[in-house]
């Protein structure tokens, strides 16, 4: 994600709502799972689903995916009442659990095969389909071995391959690359841009936020149950962050931004350059110029964490009290 502003662009008409929820709640006894979430993703764009531990991303999933029912509120997804009309949120669906399991005896390929049958593809359809989605996710090579025999990232395409088999135009994805290696993670990524291109709706949640930056057109951002709201995420953006500047002359840089006004005790040293903490893209901007004047030979200039990540770590620092939103109160857990 190239700047905060992308975090929440505007709402564009060209891109239909298929993933709808207005104030849904779920409890388990005592325990306040999801407690007031409201969002909207749309089609032909991937939304990120950002939050910490217990902030419950998990239970809002498995209430899309139709496998929970929420205590209050509403959802469709692709028009349709998740509980009321399972069966066609089903069909506009795929969904990818975190950890799916699979038939440990049955092949790649006859476990592609019986979820398109479950789906009701003619067998023909279903081992064209199988075929097709093996060599998309990359597992050719293992297409007739058991599924027992996958290492975690394998089973994890196997599981995308899964959601995918009756072409959804909607896919939740929870943790989807878990398990991968560096090179599947790529290869995750561009199937997913590519996979909106055409358009899908994509809702995804990683605790990975480097890789949501470089995914994400939008993100929701969830707090102790409930969806953080605009003002706050636009308000935590805003905040205080570490910019990473590396320059030819790194002695002449030191000294050039200790002149502009930075506190020297505030100046990082780090093997990839210096980290200054500046407030806004406004004040980045200001100084880079400044350097440039100065003559600094500056060979890189950028934050130090992601977009995703800055604000996630605003957001977890205790910002949303001093901005009067209604945190969990004491005593009670999330899930």
């Amino acid at each position: 994600m190239s700047s905060p502003d992308a975090l929440i662009p505007p709402v564009s008409a060209d891109h239909p709502v298929d993933i709808e929820v207005t104030d849904v709640a779920r409890s388990f006894g005592e325990v306040h799972a999801v407690r007031q979430v409201s969002f909207e993703a749309r089609a032909g764009e991937v939304t990120g689903l950002v939050g910490p531990n217990g902030s419950g991303k998990t239970t809002l999933l498995l209430m899309l995916a139709t496998l929970l029912v929420p205590d209050r509120g509403t959802i469709r997804i692709g028009g349709h009442d998740p509980v009321a009309e399972a069966a066609e949120v089903r069909r506009v669906l795929g969904w990818m659990p975190d950890v799916l399991g699979a038939w440990p005896n049955l092949t790649v390929r006859r476990s592609l095969e019986l979820t398109a049958r479950l789906y009701d593809l003619p067998r023909p359809a279903a081992a064209d389909r199988a075929s097709e989605l093996i060599e998309l996710v990359d597992l050719a090579e293992l297409a007739d071995q058991p599924t027992r025999v996958l290492s975690r990232g394998q089973k994890q395409r196997l599981s995308l391959a899964r959601a995918l088999v009756h072409d959804p135009r909607v896919l939740l994805l929870d943790e989807p690359a878990s398990g991968l290696d560096p090179g599947a993670r790529i290869a995750l990524r561009v199937l997913l841009r590519r996979l909106a291109a055409e358009g899908r709706t994509i809702l995804v949640s990683s605790h990975v936020l480097a890789e949501l930056d470089d995914l994400a057109d939008r993100a929701v951002f969830l707090d102790a149950g409930r969806s953080v709201s605009a003002e706050r995420v636009q308000a935590a953006q805003r905040t205080e962050r570490g910019w990473r500047i590396r320059a030819l002359d790194s002695q002449g840089l030191y000294r050039a931004l200790v002149e502009s006004g930075i506190d020297a005790a505030r100046i990082q040293t780090e093997p990839q350059g210096l980290v200054v903490p500046l407030a806004g893209d406004d004040h980045a901007a200001e100084l880079l110029a400044g350097l440039v004047r100065a003559g600094i030979p500056v060979v890189s200039f950028a934050p130090a964490v992601g977009d995703l990540e800055h604000t996630f770590l605003d957001l977890s620092s205790g910002s949303g009290e001093r901005a009067g939103d209604d945190l969990r109160p004491e005593g009670e857990a999330d899930r």
